[in-house]
């Protein structure tokens, strides 16, 4: 595999970008042209001796905003772990440089403009969960990788990189056609990655977790629902468990996304929003192309629908069963499970009734392992493809318990546990595996709804606390806040970010200047100064207490007139995103 460059200095002049390859023996210099734009490669001879100097861990790509193109740098890094004994990174830190060396040459309006784009493009960089490696594939399974072609082989690693989970895809478009440029670049994933030495009766193994969140339809929490035309499904992530001991490895696969055909659910005020349904366009199309391709790179699909079957939740699970049904793929196996019913009244030991249900089709599609030889020994045939409402919360509970699961079977079978030991039962192991899923579950959380997840109380401790609870309400308060006044921002950021929307130098006018109408701010103030006057009348009493009374009625009812109004046109106070026009469902 051609393996990209470690590590760089980035040489600056008023004219050109140089990216050094700081490796022993490489005078390869990456040459980037201010004006232009145009990147060649060149030596390090060419280098001006005026050029300022300062090393970077990395390139993200370049973008375009409303003052020009903008180079993307990765700045500070931390080392995760070795996997298979390649370094994987975590990127921390990172500079947006402009190849213009002014901005004087734009109007007011176009400079607000930039300011704007630019806190957009930092706002996806800051949301923790940026990973790569220079001489490893983050992008494919293990099992994908074992069953390759010797051209795939040869590929850089830009060439042969799953797209769904290359987030710097668009910021590297340019390098992409230019073959001698790649050992500059590479795919940066994410999602979550750990990866923790551990040790059970006196064997140290590996063991890894590595969450890859999919660029396809990606987005917030109210704003990215369901599938796109292609079948792309919303907060889809792959989960990969990857177990290492003497040479041998073992990976168990799942993956997660929103149910797969055409429904949304705008935030409009109300604390849980009603999911709808569109009655305007061919599910079965979307349906089916979401489906085949699950089908085609992992196997037979084991469906887990965590939500709930009756209330708001209830049509969307009538829907998913429905279709499923009128498919009639045979490697197709829809479960339905009501989480919440189930395990209601903090009885979470019923989640056995889910994993015993599906333990015969875990048992019979398996999972990847190769042993000391090379040699494999099995793959694995199919997944257990998770959601719930989000994809979150719930969904992580139960992807925790179907991992452990199979690492019961890959630890008795490499040799680490003996015959009978249960690996819940090995205490240190324990306590690292179920925080790490729980950080899993932040991580994915944190990505999609703006808050830590839900429920970590169960998979950090395997029990259900009341101090878990007051922390989901908590981080329910939270994710009402954002998915209403900051969503909007963030899912333009995204979009941004991945070229789902492209700012146009020519064009003046760009869709951020998105006017409010009367309603916006003078319904807020009316509420504001009536609810005011409303205490004000209760602190300072008047001479009789009917008159207090009266002041105190007519300021409540028109504090509470003026809310209901509020809530009445929810949809047109919460902050909606501005660049991509997102799909009206009916």
């Amino acid at each position: 595999m051609a393996s990209t460059y470690e590590s760089f200095n980035l040489r600056t002049t008023p004219e050109k970008f140089y990216i050094e390859a700081c490796e022993d023996g490489s005078v390869d210099v990456l040459a980037i042209d201010r004006v232009s734009s145009e990147m060649t490669l060149t030596v390090r001879r060419d280098i001006p001796a005026s050029a300022e100097t300062r090393p970077i861990c990395g390139l993200m790509g370049t973008i375009r905003l409303v003052a020009g193109m903008y180079l993307v740098v990765i700045t500070k890094k931390k080392k995760v772990g070795d996997l298979l004994g390649h370094a994987v990174w975590k990127a921390l830190d990172f500079e947006i440089i402009s190849f213009k060396k002014t901005i004087l040459h734009l109007t007011d309006n176009q400079m607000q403009d930039n300011k704007t784009f630019l806190s957009m493009i930092n706002n996806v960089l800051h949301t923790d969960g940026f990973y790569f490696a220079t001489d490893y594939d983050l992008t494919h399974t293990l099992q994908r990788l074992a069953n390759t072609s010797p051209e795939f082989q040869e590929m850089s690693l830009l060439e042969r990189a799953d797209q769904r989970f290359v987030w710097n895809g668009h910021l590297l478009r340019e390098f992409l056609a230019q073959p001698e440029l790649h050992k500059f670049v590479y795919p940066v994933v994410h999602g979550f990655i750990t990866m923790k030495s551990s040790c059970i009766n006196g064997k140290v193994f590996e063991w890894s977790l590595i969450s890859r969140r999919s660029c396809f339809r990606a987005g917030v929490r109210y704003y990215v629902r369901g599938i796109d035309s292609e079948g792309h499904a919303a907060n889809y992530v792959e989960t990969e468990q990857i177990v290492q001991y003497n040479s041998a490895k073992a990976s168990f696969v799942q993956t997660r996304g929103s149910i797969p055909f055409y429904w949304s659910q705008r935030p409009n005020l109300k604390y849980k929003p009603k999911p709808q349904i569109s009655k305007t366009v061919n599910h079965s199309d979307g349906f089916q192309r979401h489906f085949d391709s699950q089908i085609i790179l992992y196997g037979r699909q084991v469906i887990l629908n965590l939500i709930n079957q009756k209330g708001s939740e209830k049509p969307l699970e009538l829907a998913f069963d429905k279709m499923v049904t009128s498919l009639g793929n045979a490697m197709i196996k829809y479960i339905a499970f009501d989480f919440h019913k189930e395990c209601s009244r903090m009885r979470w030991h019923r989640l056995q009734i889910l994993v015993d249900m599906v333990s015969e089709m875990q048992d019979d599609f398996g999972y990847f392992i190769v042993d000391a030889d090379g040699k494999v020994l099995m793959n694995q045939e199919g997944t257990f493809r998770s959601n719930c409402m989000d994809c979150l919360d719930r969904t992580n509970v139960i992807q925790c318990l179907l991992a452990r699961r199979s690492l019961q079977s890959q630890l008795q079978r490499m040799g680490v546990l003996h015959m009978g030991q249960q690996v819940e039962e090995q205490a240190d192991f324990e306590k690292m595996y179920k925080n790490a899923w729980a950080d899993n579950a932040d991580a994915c959380a944190k990505q999609y709804a703006g808050t830590g997840a839900l429920k970590t109380d169960f998979t950090r401790t395997g029990k259900r606390t009341q101090w878990g609870l007051l922390m989901d309400g908590w981080n329910s308060m939270i994710r009402y806040y954002k998915n209403n006044f900051s969503d909007g921002f963030r899912q333009d950021s995204i979009d941004l970010f991945l070229g789902n929307y492209a700012v146009d130098e020519a064009d003046w006018t760009t869709p951020l200047h998105d006017p409010k109408d009367w309603k916006f701010l003078t319904l807020p103030i009316i509420m504001v100064v009536a609810f005011s006057m409303c205490i004000i009348c209760l602190l300072m009493a008047g001479d009789t207490w009917t008159e207090t009374l009266a002041y105190v009625l007519f300021w409540g009812t028109a504090s509470m007139v003026t809310g209901g109004l509020i809530l009445f046109n929810g949809l047109d106070f919460v902050d909606a995103p501005k660049l991509v026009q997102k799909e009206k469902l009916d």
